[in-house]
């Protein structure tokens, strides 16, 4: 009998820590973290008061909350030549010499990409 105590305090042991609230590693080609990052590059441009626009340069970590599309992005960004409102951005070479600029940026958003909605809930980027 008493095996069995500890074996349904195992249980629960184990079970609180599976269902914590940290974030675990993901596929970064997850087609909703994926999403995820082209809403930040875009929410990343719409927020500064640069007229160059950003773009996407690499992924640094790719996490989510187990069993939540609670992802936290930790991406690399380039200064491009283009302006922030033009079409290709993707396509656009990055500025050289004075105009250089790269950001580090990480953002804890929430995504429901079946209705397009995004919340971001906390971001910090520094230039690197």
């Amino acid at each position: 009998m008493l095996w069995k105590a500890f074996l349904l305090v195992g249980l629960i042991v184990m079970g609180i820590r599976d269902c914590s609230f940290r974030f675990v590693d993901i596929n970064k080609n997850n087609e909703d973290f994926s999403i995820s990052v082209e809403y930040v590059v875009f929410h990343f441009n719409e927020n500064q008061d640069d007229n160059f626009a950003y773009k996407f340069l690499r992924v640094r970590r790719s996490q989510s909350q187990r069993n939540k599309l609670l992802f936290l992005v930790d991406l690399e960004m380039g200064r491009t030549i283009c302006k922030k409102f033009e079409e290709d951005i993707d396509n656009c070479p990055l500025q050289e010499g004075q105009g250089e600029k790269k950001v580090r940026c990480t953002y804890i958003m929430e995504t429901l990409p079946w209705i397009t909605q995004f919340t971001v809930m906390n971001s910090t980027c520094a230039e690197i």
